[in-house]
C-alpha cells in the first residue's frame, strides 16, 4: 500500500522526499532474459520507483537534477548496473545516507552507451543520482518559439522509445522493468509541464509542477513536455492539451476519444490508467503517436479536419493494454506491442463505424507489409522480415516497420480465424488480466497461447509465422468492397475517363490513399496536372493523402508539386513521411540536387529520430 504523507517542498534538491511503496509490496515483474539493448541487470538488482527533479532551462537547453532510484535486491553483494546514453552528465552519486556512492561507468557503445555500476550495501534502500543533460541528449526536442504554432513560447518534448529515456534520465532502460515515479518539475513562468503521470489542467504562477505515476511502467513510457499549453475536456475520462490556437481544432479532431474509449473497455477489460488524455505537439514530433500513459502525444499530421485520420487515437488507446499493461520483455518482441496494438485497433474502429471501414484499414495494413517485403528482398534483408526480431548489436529503432506491426497483426487475425472470434476475445481478455503490469517474451507468449487457445497448432505454423522470413502461405486474405469500388474508378481514368467524370463523392481519406497507392508509374506529369486540376492534390492539408500525391510527383517530375513538397519537409518531423519521400527524391536525376539542398535546410526542424534514420542517405557535415 501507499502511505499518505505530507511532503514539504524547498528550491533546494536535497531535501525534497517522496513517500513511496515499500521494496516488500512490490512484485518482480516477469523478467525473461537478458536484454541486449541494456546494461542493467534487474534480475539481480531491480529499480521499482524513481523520485525525479528537474529544473528546465530552455537558454542552456539543459534539464538539471536528481533521480532517486529506490531498488530492491535480488543478489546479495550485486552492483546497481543503470543505463547511461549519450548526452547525460553525471555530477555526484549518494547513497540513502547523503555519503558519495562508489561507482563506476562501462566502455561506451555508439548505440547503448554506457554503463553505470553503483557499489550498494545491503540495507541501503535507494541512491541518488545528481546529474544535468547536455545538447546531445537524443531524447529532447528544443523547440525555438518560431517553431511553434503561437510563436510566443519556445517547447520541450520527449520521446524516449526505444532505447532513449537513458539520455535524459539514469535509470534501466529496459522493458523488462517496470517501476513507479514520482517527479517535481520547475520550468519558466507561464509554461505548463505534463508528464506520463497525473497531470494538471491549468499554470500555476510558480512554475513548479508535481507528478506521481501510481502504476508502474517501463522506461521507454518516460515523457515530459513543457509549453504554452491549454486543455478542455472531451469526456468524463478524457482530454486535449494543446496550444492556444491549435486547441478548439484538436477538440474537433478527437471528439470521439471518450467513445473509443468506452468500446476498448468493453472489449478487452476496464482501462487501468483512470484517465486517457492525448497532447497535440509542434509538428516535428517525430511518429504519429505515442503512447505515453495517461497522456498520449500525436502529431498534428493527423489534424485533418474530417476526423478521418483518428483512427491512429485508436490504435495509441489501445497500447493502454498491449504494451502499456502487457509489455514486450525485450525490443526483439516488438510484435508483442504493435501487432496485439493494430488488431486492437482495428477492433475498436470495426465497433464504431462497421466492419467495411475497418477492411480498408486492414488492406492499407496488408499493402504497407507487402511493400516492406519487398524493399527488404531487393535490399538482401529478408531476414528482417521474423516476427521475433533479430536486433542484438543494431538500433532497436529500426524494428519500428510493418513486419511488427502489420505482420504481427495478421498472425493474430490467422488465430481469431482458427479459433473463432469469440474464442479469441475471451482469450485476448484473459491474456491481458493475467499478465497484467508485467513484460513477457514472444516464447513465453507461444507458450501460453497453446495452453489457452483451443486450436491445432504445430511447430511448422509457429516456425513460419513467427521465425519464418517473408509471408507465411495461410496469410489471410483482405478484401475491400470500398477499395474495389475505387480500383473500378481508377481503371476507368486510366481509360479515358475524365477526373471530373470520376465519382468519388463519398469518398474517405482512405479511399484516396488507396487511390493514389495504385497509380501506375507510368502516370506522367501532364496526367498529374488533370488530376491536381480537379482534386487540388498539391494543396491538401490531409498529410495521408498529400504525401501519397508527393511520392507521385516525384516519380512523375511534376514540377507544379515541389514547391508544396519543400514546404511539408520543412514543417513536418513526422518520419513516416520524410524518410520514404526523402528516399524517392534522391532515386531521380531530376529531384536528387533538391533533395540534398533541401534536407541539409530542413533538418534542424526534426527530432534526432527523424534526422537519425534520413542522415544515411546524405553526408552530412560536422
Amino acid at each position: 500500500m501507499r502511505i499518505t504523507c505530507i511532503i514539504i517542498v524547498t528550491l533546494m534538491i536535497l531535501p525534497w522526499f517522496s513517500c513511496t511503496t515499500t521494496p516488500e509490496s512490490v512484485p518482480l515483474a516477469f523478467i525473461s532474459s537478458v536484454d541486449p539493448h541494456s546494461y542493467s541487470r534487474p534480475d539481480e538488482v531491480s529499480v521499482y520507483h524513481i523520485d525525479l527533479f528537474l529544473s528546465v532551462d530552455f537558454e542552456k537547453k539543459s534539464l538539471y537534477g536528481l533521480a532517486r532510484i529506490h531498488y530492491n535486491i535480488h543478489k546479495p553483494g550485486a552492483a546497481l548496473i543503470l543505463d547511461i546514453g549519450k548526452g547525460l552528465e553525471i555530477e555526484a552519486i549518494k547513497d540513502d545516507s547523503a555519503l558519495e556512492a562508489v561507482y563506476r561507468f562501462g566502455e561506451e557503445d555508439d548505440i547503448l552507451g554506457r554503463s553505470l555500476e553503483i557499489e550498494i550495501e545491503e540495507h541501503s534502500g535507494f541512491v541518488e543520482v545528481h546529474y544535468h543533460t547536455n545538447q546531445d541528449a537524443a531524447a529532447l526536442q528544443w523547440l525555438a518559439p518560431e517553431q511553434t504554432h503561437g510563436k510566443n513560447m519556445p517547447f520541450l518534448f520527449t520521446q524516449s522509445q526505444a532505447i532513449l529515456a537513458r539520455t535524459w534520465i539514469p535509470l534501466q532502460d529496459s522493458p523488462s522493468v517496470r517501476f513507479t515515479y514520482d517527479a517535481r518539475i520547475v520550468v519558466p513562468g507561464g509554461m505548463l509541464a505534463l508528464m506520463s503521470a497525473q497531470n494538471p489542467v491549468q499554470k500555476n504562477e510558480s512554475g513548479e509542477y508535481f507528478f506521481q505515476m501510481k502504476q508502474s511502467i517501463p522506461s521507454y513510457l518516460m515523457a515530459l513536455a513543457v509549453g504554452d499549453l491549454t486543455f478542455k475536456e472531451l469526456g468524463e475520462s478524457t482530454g486535449v492539451y494543446a496550444e492556444p490556437g491549435m486547441l478548439e481544432k484538436a477538440v474537433y479532431e478527437f471528439a470521439e476519444t471518450e467513445k473509443m474509449l468506452q468500446v476498448a473497455s468493453g472489449l478487452y477489460g476496464d482501462y487501468a490508467w483512470d484517465r486517457y488524455d492525448i497532447l497535440l505537439l509542434p509538428p516535428s514530433f517525430p511518429f504519429g503517436g505515442m503512447e505515453n500513459p495517461r497522456l498520449t502525444f500525436v502529431t498534428p499530421t493527423i489534424l485533418a479536419g474530417d476526423r478521418s485520420l483518428t483512427s491512429l487515437v485508436a490504435h495509441e488507446l489501445a497500447h493502454a493494454w498491449s504494451g502499456n499493461l502487457v509489455t514486450n520483455a525485450t525490443w526483439n518482441d516488438f510484435w508483442l506491442n504493435e501487432g496485439f496494438t493494430v488488431y486492437f485497433e482495428y477492433r475498436i474502429i470495426e465497433a464504431l463505424y462497421g466492419y467495411d471501414y475497418a477492411e480498408m484499414l486492414a488492406s492499407i495494413s496488408m499493402q504497407d507489409l507487402l511493400d516492406e517485403i519487398e524493399i527488404l528482398t531487393s535490399s538482401g534483408q529478408l531476414e528482417k522480415s521474423s516476427l521475433k526480431g533479430q536486433w542484438d548489436g543494431l538500433d532497436p529503432d529500426e524494428g519500428v516497420s510493418p513486419i511488427a506491426y502489420d505482420k504481427g497483426y495478421f498472425f493474430l487475425l490467422r488465430l481469431e480465424a482458427l479459433a473463432g472470434r469469440e474464442a479469441f476475445d475471451g482469450f485476448l481478455k484473459k491474456y491481458f488480466a493475467d499478465h497484467a503490469f508485467l513484460s513477457i517474451d514472444t516464447e513465453y507468449f507461444i507458450e501460453y497461447a497453446r495452453r489457452n487457445l483451443s486450436i491445432e497448432w504445430s511447430d511448422d505454423f509457429i516456425d513460419n509465422w513467427v521465425y519464418g522470413q517473408g509471408l507465411p502461405d495461410d496469410i489471410p486474405v483482405v478484401s475491400s468492397n470500398r477499395f474495389n469500388a475505387v480500383d473500378r474508378e481508377l481503371k476507368n481514368w486510366l481509360t479515358g475517363k475524365k477526373p471530373n467524370e470520376l465519382e468519388t463523392e463519398n469518398w474517405t481519406s482512405h479511399e484516396w490513399q488507396h487511390f493514389l497507392r495504385q497509380m501506375p508509374d507510368s502516370i506522367d506529369a501532364k496526367d498529374m496536372r488533370q488530376l491536381d486540376e480537379v482534386y487540388a492534390f498539391s494543396e491538401s492539408e490531409n498529410a495521408e493523402v498529400f504525401f501519397l500525391w508527393a511520392m507521385q510527383a516525384v516519380k512523375a517530375n511534376y514540377k507544379i508539386a515541389f514547391g508544396p513538397i519543400e514546404t511539408f519537409l520543412m514543417q513536418t518531423g513526422r518520419r513516416k513521411f520524410v524518410l520514404p519521400l526523402f528516399r524517392e527524391m534522391k532515386k531521380h536525376q531530376h529531384t536528387a540536387g533538391l533533395a540534398e539542398i533541401l534536407y541539409h535546410k530542413a533538418r534542424p526542424n526534426y527530432h534526432y529520430v527523424t534526422a537519425n534514420a534520413v542522415d544515411a542517405l546524405f553526408v552530412i557535415g560536422s
